[in-house]
């Protein structure tokens, strides 16, 4: 019987697994469990509930966004692309 092992950020013990596979489940795990702004009561509240959800607890306003971030490149980037063609339009 061994003694207790010590474990990484993301709950894996040091020696199994793989070096790179704890880096990457220490790059996906680290967001996941942050802390984001709420763009409605502007208060760094927002988690995420499970796949895809993200809940304020403050205002308990309840949002989509992407599996591991609030907010994915992907619709950043489209969300810059729109207002850039409204700035253009001029609405």
């Amino acid at each position: 019987m061994s003694g207790p092992v010590s474990c990484t950020a993301t709950n894996i013990p040091l020696t199994r697994y793989g070096s790179s596979l704890r880096k990457q489940m220490k790059r996906l795990e680290t967001p996941q469990h942050a802390r984001y702004l709420c763009t409605f009561c502007g208060k760094k509240t927002v988690k995420r509930v499970s796949v895809g959800i993200w809940n304020c607890r403050r205002c308990n306003k309840t949002m989509a966004g992407g599996a591991y971030l609030l907010s994915t490149p992907t619709a950043s980037s489209v969300r810059a692309t729109i207002r850039r063609l409204r700035e253009t339009v001029g609405v």
